[in-house]
């Protein structure tokens, strides 16, 4: 059956014979080599290629595309957010990606405690749903550390657990009825208590459940014995198929059997999940060790006190949080080096503190507690929460270097016998020289640990065979599973028979055959696995020397060309198609396409290194080009994505080669040359925004590749910054006291657009008790790093850091947010100089540098009142760059009551929104935060936006409002055209010029 693995004339054979099935169901299918990169990978250490990807609509969408498959004679994988660690979301056939679609709530039955779901709806949106449908009385339990980005149908299908497991256990325990399409056609739903058809006219899937009910009974009924002395032995035996649910005991529960089936019995295209009452109160208690064995043996105790959850990790991910995210990334961790985070709850608050001092008292008692403390405060609950849910990805690559990996991730024990094999872990770990970064639900006795295994080499794989088959073997002697949470799939599947007989590993292979006689579902998992070592992603990547501009080299030598490594940082976690939270993937959240994600183009970049083609046909390459055409470069990837990856900086690098020897588009020279142009409308602005306003402006944008529905900005007079530096008592360069003063550097954004907001930042820092000395005879060249021109880009920056470097330590204070993250970031690592690294340390955003002002005891004073409410636009370079705190806490310093924090790109990102091709794409994106925040404030409410390109956006959308500067709103004085009295000014020019 596996054509697949034939010449590539077959294969296309195959892909056509497919398509062809498909496309006569009217099912939508995609076999671009573009998109069969994208879902070749999860986040696994596999890869494989599939024929094409289907997104259905409708459970009639997913009958036809099994039929096709069976007529093409393919196999069919379903997959949801595609975040399986073990590779059971990848195979060579047809992909069902139920994510895009098929991802809705349907009913909610409160009084049942029950609700409908399509198998493609988020985790965290179902529990988000319910809560808000029930005034917060139910909510859906299962939450694995990817809730907000995983789906109930891959939480079926291996059986996802999460950080509350130890109150609330494993998904199989929230399952009323699924609903599932066999491989032959047949539409069944499982439930309790056995087997029926989905569909109560339908005689062939009749039928069929009830010959599929009589054999699984009579399997069960031969192995009385052998299943209830083999299951359910420890709270996480996850691995195999749970045939304990078929024992007359459980009341053969088929729902429950289907549950971890890892899709190869059927396909779920539904279900009725089971719902809980929520907890009126809940208080976090994180605890610090000397180490992870330490705390194991600590659980025994913490689990006296019913806890809703008890959570863990080690020191490397904490450093590496920090060191990626800024110190405030994580808020009261108590001291040790290993720490264990307890969620209690109860009927009140009051309860629930009494029950964690007795807790952190008995703790103490055992004598290996370092400190403990409860975190009362919502913002280090959520802070201290993000560090274990991100620790897949912040453990693959750590800030004191190297590189770790699943594959023997997910084992579990009994949490009385967690100390005892982390210790014997460990020590097997020494023997093969490896680590292991530790993290995972201590109180269930599972453990996460990725490793830092060499996939790369011959004799690293060697290795991780045979290390993985020991750590298998050890964890059975512990009589624990392979699996806790993640399920087999290709990563455990052939290591089975080290923890069951013969008699369930034949009974594993008949209930599959059973299920599908075909043998078309998810094949190379479970039963006749493929090997653990094959299909391996970084197995076969040619060593090849990728030529860049950017300093990519990795921290601490891995041995690999820095750009394919840098690509290769995605390890499929996700995070980037997240629901809630941060800021990345702006383009994914408005489009929902996996294309369009930070993993859909990493995937497509691996995919561009390990191919055949030459190194000059992998720079061009048109499915990289297309692939990254929606990215806006806001760089939140480099600070959200837990494995680091800097989508923005891949852009510029692989423009830069794609577009030599090649006609760029307009806007690359309109926009991404702008500082060139604005040198010359300073010179000539009124005559510039005379044109402009007439309608020779949008012949002018059409001419340069910009959209016409955005109003242009008026451009300033080239003098006109200096006179507001000069009036704000700035004074020029070399004659401020070298000691006791700072640079404020006036970029070309704010030179060319917004003149006054120099003037008034001059001022703020005046007010603030600082000489100020203004430099303005530089660019950071923002505009040729983000179209890719990055010879242009690294002259303009070599000059900036000899214009920069006066041998002082002086900060350099940027307006311009995103010109402070090119000084900060891009500058060090496109030039490779020590002048460039001194530099760059030295920068400071405005925003970041007035809040260390506010820290040290100075108190802001506006001219003007503060506003009683204001919205927060942080810019996204800010965000990822400098952190998102500073406005916030000096608006609050100043006065400012409640600020509405629109988290997110506004969609302009620079050159972005204002390209014709994006303007659509750029609007959508606005919707994901900015666009309900105005919506959400009164016109009266004042709009914080430092970037420029928010501050347009802004204005797009409510031409009524115009974003402020930071400096703006502390404003202390009058100058012309500065502080909030030009508001209705600046908008009546905007609108003229519109």
């Amino acid at each position: 059956m596996e054509t697949y693995h034939g010449p590539v004339s077959e294969v296309r054979d195959l892909t056509s014979v497919l398509s062809q099935e498909l496309a006569k169901a009217g099912v939508p299918v995609d076999a671009s080599r573009r998109r069969r990169s994208e879902y070749s990978y999860d986040a696994s250490n596999y890869r494989v290629e599939p024929l094409a990807v289907a997104f259905p609509r409708t459970v009639d969408d997913v009958v036809a595309a099994v039929a096709a498959c069976r007529a093409a004679g393919t196999s069919v994988v379903a997959r949801g957010g595609g975040t399986s660690m073990a590779g059971n979301a990848i195979g060579p056939g047809l992909v069902l990606d139920f994510s895009r679609h098929m991802n809705h709530v349907l009913a909610l039955n409160e009084e049942n405690r029950t609700v409908d779901v399509e198998p493609g709806v988020i985790l965290a949106t179902l529990s988000r749903e319910v809560e808000n449908a029930t005034g917060s009385r139910c909510t859906f339990a299962p939450d694995p550390s990817s809730k907000n980005r995983a789906t109930v149908g891959g939480a079926i299908g291996n059986d996802a657990c999460g950080n509350h497991s130890v109150r609330y256990g494993r998904t199989s325990d929230h399952v009323s009825e699924i609903d599932l399409v066999t491989s032959d056609g047949a539409r069944l739903t499982a439930t309790e208590t056995g087997l029926r058809a989905t569909d109560l006219t339908d005689s062939y899937s009749i039928a069929r459940a009830e010959a599929l009910s009589a054999s699984l009974a009579k399997v069960a009924q031969e192995n009385l014995s052998t299943f209830r002395l083999e299951f359910g032995c420890i709270p996480r035996q996850v691995s195999g198929y749970h045939l304990e649910n078929l024992l007359p005991e459980k009341k053969f529960n088929i729902a429950r059997a289907v549950v971890g089936s890892e899709g190869t019995w059927a396909i779920v295209v539904g279900a009725r999940m089971k719902l809980v009452p929520k907890p009126a109160a809940a208080l976090l208690v994180c605890l610090g060790y000397e180490d992870v064995v330490d705390a194991a043996r600590d659980i025994p105790t913490i689990l006296e006190f019913s806890p809703a959850a008890v959570e863990g990790t080690d020191e490397a991910i904490v450093d590496t949080m920090r060191r990626r995210r800024g110190p405030d990334s994580v808020l009261g961790l108590p001291e040790g080096r290993a720490w264990l985070f307890v969620d209690l709850d109860g009927d009140d608050l009051e309860s629930v503190r009494a029950q964690a001092d007795q807790l952190l008292t008995q703790l103490a008692g055992n004598g290996r507690l370092v400190q403990g403390r409860a975190a009362a405060d919502p913002a280090e609950r959520a802070s201290l929460w993000r560090v274990r849910e991100d620790g897949a990805g912040l453990s693959s690559r750590l800030a004191s270097g190297g590189e770790s990996w699943p594959g023997w991730e997910d084992s579990a024990v009994a949490p009385e016998r967690l100390a005892d094999y982390l210790a014997d872990l460990r020590e097997l770990l020494a023997e093969y020289n490896l680590t292991g970064v530790m993290y995972g639900h201590f109180g269930a006795g599972c453990m996460h640990v990725r490793i830092t295994y060499d996939l790369r080499s011959e004799e690293g794989r060697k290795v991780f065979r045979t290390f993985t088959k020991q750590a298998a073997e050890l964890v059975v002697r512990h009589g624990g599973s392979l699996s806790g949470e993640h399920g087999d799939g290709r990563a455990r599947s052939e290591l089975l028979p080290l923890m069951y007989s013969p008699e369930v590993m034949a009974a594993f292979s008949e209930c599959r055959s059973l299920w599908d006689p075909l043998g078309i579902l998810n094949p190379g998992s479970m039963t006749d696995p493929d090997p653990m070592d094959a299909h391996l992603a970084l197995e076969g990547i040619p060593n090849r020397e990728w030529r860049t501009s950017f300093d990519l080299r990795p921290v601490g030598s891995s041995g690999t060309d820095p750009w394919v490594h840098a690509v290769q940082g995605c390890i499929g976690v996700g995070r980037c198609r997240a629901d809630s939270g941060g800021v990345m993937c702006p383009s994914y959240k408005a489009t929902r396409d996996e294309k369009d994600s930070t993993r859909g183009r990493a995937r497509v970049l691996q995919d561009m290194v390990r191919g055949a083609r030459t190194v000059e046909e992998g720079w061009k390459s048109e499915e990289v080009r297309e692939v990254l055409d929606l990215c806006l470069a806001c760089k939140a990837c480099s600070t959200d994505c837990p494995a680091g990856v800097d989508m923005a900086t891949y852009k510029s690098e692989f423009f830069d080669h794609y577009y030599r020897g090649r006609l760029r588009p307009r806007a690359h020279f309109s926009l991404g040359w702008l500082p060139r142009w604005l040198k010359l409308t300073g010179r000539i602005s009124g005559l510039v925004n005379a044109v402009l306003a007439t309608p020779l402006g949008k012949v002018a944008a059409v001419a340069g590749g910009l959209t016409t529905k955005r109003a242009l900005p008026r451009f300033a007079g080239a003098g006109d910054w200096r006179r507001e530096v000069v009036a704000a008592g700035a004074l020029a360069a070399g004659l401020a006291d070298a000691d006791d003063s700072v640079v404020l550097f006036v970029d070309t954004f704010t030179r060319g657009f917004r003149p006054e907001v120099a003037g008034a930042a001059a001022r703020v820092l005046v007010d603030a008790g600082q000489s100020v000395e203004c430099s303005a005879d530089a660019c950071c060249g923002l505009t040729w790093i983000s179209t890719g021109q990055l010879g242009t880009a690294k002259r303009l920056l070599s000059k900036a850091a000899e214009a920069l470097d006066d041998g002082t330590e002086r900060p350099i204070v940027v307006v311009e947010p995103s010109c402070a993250a090119a000084l900060r970031k891009d500058l060090p690592e496109l030039v490779h100089t020590e002048q460039a690294k001194r530099v760059a340390a030295r920068v400071r955003s405005f925003a970041v540098y007035i809040a260390e002002q506010v820290a040290e005891g100075w108190t802001p004073s506006p001219a003007k009142p503060v506003p009683e409410e204001a919205v927060l636009q942080t810019h996204c370079h800010e965000y990822s760059v400098f952190g998102s705190g500073s406005q916030k806490k000096t608006l609050e310093a100043a006065g400012v009551a409640s600020v509405v924090d629109a988290n997110g790109c506004c969609g302009v990102a620079g050159n972005f929104g204002f390209e014709a091709n994006h303007y659509a794409v750029s609007m959508q994106v606005a919707e994901n935060a900015l666009a309900p925040a105005l919506r959400a404030t009164g016109d009266s409410t004042v709009v914080l936006t430092d970037g420029f390109s928010c501050a347009r956006q802004v204005n797009q959308l409510d031409p009524t409002r115009l974003g402020l500067h930071l400096a703006q709103v502390l404003d202390p004085g009058t100058a012309t055209r500065s502080s909030f009295s030009t508001n209705d000014q600046r908008i009546k020019e905007t609108e003229e010029l519109s």
